[in-house]
This record gives structure tokens, C-alpha cells and sequence, in this order.
């Protein structure tokens, strides 16, 4: 019998990872006052029957109780009373846009602005992050990836690192992801544009990529590009990074940028430790552009 505590920031997403978890087998309760978790969890723990588990959300509606699950935890570590804690975070500006986009009020906020009632919910978790076995940004996270997530985690039971790493393909005229960590041009690379019977063609079209790949520098590059990003996220995950943007970028952000991403996103596939996923920001640009 697996317990769960979920919690992390408002607007994170702890609502939906529980109804989520609930689809999964948890038998999932939220905002039960602190001073029940540990009576809660005895009786969880002699249940039985046919749940995978239990979750218990919890967050700063709880209150100056938020500070007793210190002692809880303790206690719990001490009676070896097995746990986990599943941390969902964000961005403060992606926060700040879900709060005004559902016109709900911080909890934390009162009368003053959003930003420094995210601030202090921050301070007050911080305890909760720190012991947290996983920790989910859900900022560009999309209903049906975080829930790919928690199947990875809670289902599959996959080693986790808590890095969710992005491979962004782009177009240079359209500007650099703002977001980008790690950002490669790719303009070097054979160009489909100037082929009549490709220019209408996307690096998803097998034509493209065969172009591309043409004398195998494409192949060679992504040798090169693979080695060192699987030499650098070991060092990601210890450094406690959760979010990583690999943008790869040509002029349109259609032909060579798509291919290549796609090439890598496939690489990366093997490191199943981590949440990955790919997107081709610009790649319908042109045609839209054009129409």
C-alpha cells in the first residue's frame, strides 16, 4: 500500500494529479487538517482490500498546522512507516496567468498582489520541496502529459529524476525560445527549401529528412549534440534542475531544425529516468504566413 502526500503550489495542478491518482486506484482525500494525517495514515495502512493506495493533498490552506507534518514525518521515519511526497510546481508567471485566467483568489494573497502571495507560499513549502521524492513543473506541461507522468511514476513505477526535458524545434526569423536552456543551430545543415518538390514538405516528411541527412553531417552533429547532452543530464538532475529546454533552431523552423529534433528526441527516448517530450513551435508559420 503506496501513501502519497501531494501538495505543492496553488494553481500547480495538485487538484487534477489527484483526480488523476484516484483513475489510477488511489483512494485519494484532500485538505484533511493535519493533526488527522497520522490517524489517517494507521488506518490506510490497515485497510488492505484492493487500492493501490492512498493520496493525502495537502497544501497552505492548512494553515500554522502546515508546520506540524515536520513532526509527523518524523515520527513516521522513526516507526519506518513508508511515504512519499509527489511536489507540483510552476513558474511564478505561469501561476500568476492560471490565477487570473480562473479569476480564483490566493490563498496567501489577501488583498495584496498575486505575486507576493506566490512568494510566500513559496517560503512556507519549502520544507515540503526539499523532502519531496518527486517534483513536477507542470508549466508547459499539457492535462494528458502530467498524467503520463504520474502513470510513469505511480504505474510503471519507472525510476524517476524529476527532469522533464523539452526538445523545441524553431525558426531564427521568428525569434529565439525565450525559454531555451540549450539552444543549436542547425543552419548549417542542407537546406529543403531550395528543393521545389520539399520546400512544401516538413522535417516529419521522410523526403525532408533524407535530404538533410545527405552526406551525413546531420548524422555526424547529432553524434556529437547526443554525447554531450547525455554527459550533461546526470549533472542536471543533481543540481535539482526540473525543467530542461533543448531548442534546435534553422531559418523557418520547418525543415532542418524538425528533422534534427526529431532525431534526437528519438535518442533521448532511451533515458527513460526522465519526462520528455517533443514540439515543433514554427512549423506551420510559413503556410500560415504565406495564406
Amino acid at each position: 500500500m503506496r501513501l502519497v502526500i501531494v501538495t505543492g503550489m496553488s494553481g500547480a495542478g495538485k487538484s487534477s494529479a489527484l483526480k488523476m491518482l484516484e483513475d489510477m486506484g488511489f483512494y485519494c482525500v484532500d485538505n484533511l487538517p493535519v493533526p488527522l494525517v497520522g490517524k489517517f495514515a494507521e488506518l490506510i495502512r490497515g485497510s488492505g482490500g484492493d487500492m493501490t493506495g492512498a493520496a493525502l493533498g495537502i497544501d497552505v490552506r492548512s494553515g500554522e498546522g502546515l508546520s506540524q507534518l515536520e513532526t509527523t514525518f518524523a515520527e513516521w521515519d522513526q516507526l519506518h512507516i513508508p511515504y512519499e511526497i509527489l511536489f507540483l510546481d510552476a513558474g511564478d508567471e505561469t501561476l500568476i496567468k492560471r490565477y487570473k485566467e480562473t479569476r480564483r483568489a490566493h490563498p496567501l494573497a489577501g488583498r495584496e498582489r498575486l505575486d507576493r502571495g506566490i512568494a510566500r507560499e513559496r517560503v512556507k513549502l519549502e520544507f515540503l520541496k526539499e523532502r519531496a521524492d518527486y517534483i513536477l513543473d507542470t508549466s508547459t506541461l499539457l492535462t494528458r502529459e502530467l498524467r503520463e507522468e504520474l502513470e510513469r511514476i505511480f504505474v510503471g513505477q519507472e525510476k524517476f529524476s524529476s527532469l522533464f526535458v523539452t526538445v523545441l524545434s524553431f525558426g531564427f526569423k521568428y525569434g529565439i525560445p525565450s525559454d531555451a536552456d540549450l539552444v543549436f543551430d542547425v543552419r548549417f545543415l542542407p537546406n529543403p527549401y531550395y528543393e521545389e518538390k520539399l520546400r512544401d514538405k516538413t522535417g516529419n516528411d521522410p523526403e525532408v529528412q533524407e535530404f538533410v541527412r545527405r552526406g551525413r553531417t546531420a548524422d555526424r552533429f547529432l553524434e556529437q549534440l547526443y554525447g554531450m547532452i547525455d554527459f550533461l543530464l546526470p549533472y542536471y538532475v543533481k543540481e535539482g534542475k526540473n525543467q530542461l529546454v533543448i531548442a534546435i533552431g534553422c531559418t523557418g523552423g520547418k525543415h532542418r531544425s524538425v528533422t534534427v529534433a526529431n532525431l534526437l528526441y528519438e535518442r533521448l527516448e532511451s533515458h527513460r529516468e526522465i519526462g520528455l517530450k517533443i514540439e515543433h513551435r514554427d512549423i506551420e508559420k510559413d503556410k500560415r504566413t504565406k495564406g
